[in-house]
């Protein structure tokens, strides 16, 4: 079984993740050593591969949960009760 070729949005987020962790580290660490260098540099290529792996491949979205109609109301089986007749005041 073949891999599968990454996309080009995660080329491009995996590669702008490398480069600018790589400057912030470098330049918040201000090392000037090698064996610093090479860490940091491993450091932002492992950050990178994870941004890249991370950023959703087109067409393998979830499938979206349907929610089940709401059920009709039931309408109560008593009867209405009859309308009273209207009395009138008497007049005083």
């Amino acid at each position: 079984m073949a891999m599968p070729r990454p996309t080009a949005a995660q080329l491009a987020y995996g590669s702008c993740t490398v480069i600018f962790s790589t400057l912030a580290m470098l330049l918040l660490s201000q090392t000037s050593s090698g064996a610093g260098i090479a860490v940091i540099a491993l450091a932002a290529l492992a950050l990178g591969l994870l941004v890249a792996m991370t950023v959703p491949l087109p067409g393998k979205r979830p499938a979206a949960v349907e929610q089940p109609a709401p059920p009709e109301l039931l309408r109560a089986s008593v009867p209405a009760p009859a309308p009273e007749p209207v009395r009138e005041r008497a007049a005083s």
